[in-house]
């Protein structure tokens, strides 16, 4: 779908909540690696840590005793705190003047978590971090996208732009909405708010920030939009050929490198598209796939960010939910060869293992939620290059950060998982909820994070969060398909319809403006 025609086709078709869709065949792998899929080895912990019994575990034993309300660190110390909620996302970003910012979304699910806000109200923070103990709320982004951005927020620092699409568990109007940041990260400055989007739920951002990506999973919808000039966004290329979630971006712009999870068939894993005439502003993009991975223990993919160790290309991807051998956990994938990528190595947590979960941790508050538990959900690198350390949201294990120098044998370094609260913003009410893609200041070894029960966080690194010198992996091993062969472009499928909850019942309006507003941005396309 990649000419103005059947974009067109694709638009018209959300209308009666369907979209033309594939069913993927999974190229079987030449060849067989094995990795360690026991739980990732720490290091010690320092004198001034609390450590957890169970890596990644609050039991109900702790819970019960008073034990957790005093939280679990390991090389880690809390630095500064704000709100009572969050949301999917972090950012960061330095203005010129010197400016030091943080963003937060701070709602779980809008407009269901409204009312445990607080006194702030909805919408995506903005913290004034001059001083990281005191965080100061400046303002509060509270256009259409940003207010239920879902996993959209991205913040790209070369253009000084913080971007979010309008998005929902299911899918929402695609709006985007664009601030310009750089000349006072404190006072966003809007510039734009345009329907291009077509539907929200995550979104990736081109390193130049010139093009901003919008995907549905759910509703199979993946869009590029052009902000060339933020103020008048244009979209470039749409389809429905593929399940996509979180997605990043190639540092030249020509890859994108999709995490998809099947829905009512399909395929679920990696996949990498050449998006070089996107990039290049080709009329009607060719947007080929270059290959694709899937791999054992997969819950539902989340995303994949590319870095490079010492030059060799590889890309750091987490899973969300799941449960059994299937449990949401983190593996780095190696892209050297890009038609033929591999999973390397595992992060995992020792309450991951499918044993742990069958065992009384099912009875710890809230770690049998469909939708929390001790499941992973985000991870996020400090650099593309040479990065020393990924950090993820385990849910109720909190903020876990692993050393990935050597990127074969993976070690967790530090987490920092605070007390816990009995009040909630989803249906467990009990426990921590970190949901969040972590920010990095590497300057004072900071990592910010929320929690959807607790709000925003800065937190330190201790001296001690560094790799020990043993390298010994997690017991046991599983077999990992790879690398398969590249994928042909698969042939149309019988349409699947959206899920039954479909669009957000309080946006009728909105979706019909989107797709106006689409169309005839695809009917002037044609006309040009």
């Amino acid at each position: 779908m990649s000419t103005a025609r059947p974009a067109l086709r694709l638009i018209v078709a959300t209308t009666a909540a369907a979209l033309a869709a594939l069913t993927f065949a999974v190229p079987s792998g030449t060849a067989a690696t094995k990795v360690p899929d026991g739980p990732t080895p720490g290091v010690p912990c320092d004198k001034g840590s609390f450590p957890e019994t169970t890596q990644g575990r609050v039991s109900l034993a702790d819970v019960t005793s008073g034990r957790a309300a005093k939280g679990y660190t390991c090389n880690a110390r809390e630095v500064g705190h704000f709100g009572v909620s969050g949301g999917f996302r972090v950012a960061r970003y330095v203005d010129k003047a010197g400016h030091e910012c943080a963003y937060y979304d701070t709602t779980l699910l809008f407009p269901k978590d409204s009312l445990a806000q607080g006194v702030e109200g909805t919408g995506t923070y903005v913290l004034d971090m001059t001083n990281p103990a005191k965080p100061v709320h400046t303002d509060t982004l509270r256009t259409a996208a940003f207010q239920s951005p879902h996993e959209s927020v991205r913040v790209n620092t070369k253009r000084g732009l913080i971007v979010a699409d309008m998005g929902y568990p299911t899918a929402n109007p695609g709006f985007v909405d664009v601030y310009d940041i750089s000349a006072d990260c404190r006072k966003p400055a809007l510039k734009s708010t345009t329907p291009l989007g077509v539907l929200g739920h995550e979104s990736g951002f081109s390193p130049d920030g010139n093009t901003f990506y919008v995907s549905s999973l759910y509703a199979h919808t993946l869009a590029a939009i052009d902000l060339t000039d933020p103020s008048i966004p244009k979209i470039l290329w749409a389809t429905g050929d593929y399940s996509p979630h979180g997605m990043s971006v190639s540092d030249d712009g020509n890859r994108l490198y999709i995490a998809e999870d099947a829905f009512n068939g399909g395929f679920s894993g990696l996949t990498v598209l050449d998006v070089s005439q996107v990039q290049k502003r080709v009329l009607n993009p060719a947007v080929p796939i270059v290959s694709r991975l899937t791999w054992p223990h997969i819950g539902t993919p989340q995303n994949a960010m590319p870095f490079t160790q010492h030059g060799h290309a590889y890309l750091a991807e987490i899973d969300e939910f799941g449960g059994g051998d299937n449990v949401g956990a983190a593996r780095i994938i190696d892209i050297a060869d890009e038609k033929k990528p591999f999973v390397v190595s595992l992060m995992r947590l020792a309450v991951n293992q499918a044993a742990a979960q069958a065992g009384d941790q099912k009875n710890d508050p809230g770690a049998s939620g469909r939708f929390q538990g001790y499941r992973g959900h985000y991870c996020e690198i400090p650099t593309r290059v040479d990065p020393t350390i990924v950090a993820c949201s385990f849910i109720m294990s909190g903020l876990r950060v692993f050393n990935i120098e050597d990127v074969v044998h993976p070690q967790e370094v530090a987490y920092f998982n605070p007390p816990v609260t009995s009040v909630g913003t989803e249906q467990v009410k009990a426990g921590n909820f970190a949901m969040a893609a972590p920010a990095f200041a590497l300057e004072r070894n900071e990592i910010w994070y929320s929690d959807g029960n607790n709000g925003f966080y800065a937190v330190r690194l201790t001296a001690a969060a560094k790799r020990s010198t043993g390298t010994a992996g997690g017991g046991g091993t599983t077999t990992v398909k790879a690398p398969p062969q590249a994928a042909p472009a698969a042939p149309a499928a019988p349409t699947r319809k959206l899920p039954a909850t479909g669009l957000s019942p309080a946006l009728p309006g909105l979706a019909l403006l989107v797709l106006a507003g689409a169309a005839l941005v695809v009917r002037r396309r044609r006309t040009a």
